[in-house]
């Protein structure tokens, strides 16, 4: 049962993920999936470390963007839009890649795998917030290509629009909260195993205590 769990819980979290996703659910930017993407590397095994969140943004985008298509009636298929959506899945990629590099130095205790994922997800998300707003300085007409119109973009944005400041600080605060729950929750389920199954227990050691018991009788 506890093996199962174990194996069950990134499925888990990958399908809150794509649930969390739904336009509206959270203020803009306030996001999990920095914290797949991060923690998908930093913790996850094998193939399903990238696996699971690259399928996960995949299915959930195609998902989001056949509603926008064909219940908002936008266009979200044109060049401009898959180049920014490519734009994203860098940005994701940095995360992935930040996390995977964290991955040796994450403790073994739960409470002090927090600095490592806290830390790492505020880094990311700034690595993340740098790489698209980039390229919405480049690919938006509305920003000088200058320095100038380049911090415009990652400070106050284009007119008509939220600051984009506010973007970022939702983002970190998401990117901090979920990447801490699911380091607390990762390290709950991997600790939930069974001695046997961590292999921590040597199977000779009851077979070597009988020949003692038998001298003991004797």
């Amino acid at each position: 049962m506890r093996e199962r769990f174990q194996q069950l819980y990134p499925w888990c979290f990958a399908l809150v993920v794509a649930l969390s996703r739904w336009p509206g659910l959270f203020p803009p930017n306030f996001s999990v999936v920095y914290a797949l993407c991060l923690c998908g590397g930093m913790f996850f095994p094998g193939r399903l470390a990238v696996a699971l969140p690259l399928g996960t943004l995949l299915v959930s985008d195609v998902c989001l963007n056949l509603w926008y298509q064909f219940g908002k009636g936008y266009e979200v298929w044109d060049p401009a839009s898959l180049v920014y959506m490519a734009g994203n899945y860098a940005g994701y990629a940095v995360l992935f890649v930040l996390g995977r590099g964290l991955r040796p130095l994450v403790p073994s205790g739960r409470w002090r795998r927090l600095p490592p994922a806290v830390l790492g997800s505020l880094l990311g998300v700034l690595l993340f917030y740098g790489v698209t707003n980039t390229l919405a300085w480049l690919r938006d007409p509305a920003y000088a290509k200058t320095l100038a119109g380049w911090w415009t973009a990652l400070t106050t944005g284009s007119a008509g629009w939220p600051e984009t400041w506010k973007f970022l600080r939702n983002s970190l605060s998401s990117g901090a909260l979920f990447s801490a729950l699911f380091a607390l929750s990762w390290q709950q389920a991997a600790s939930s195993e069974s001695p046997q199954e961590k292999g921590e227990v040597n199977p000779a050691a009851p077979a070597e205590a009988e020949p003692e018991a038998e001298e003991q009788a004797a």
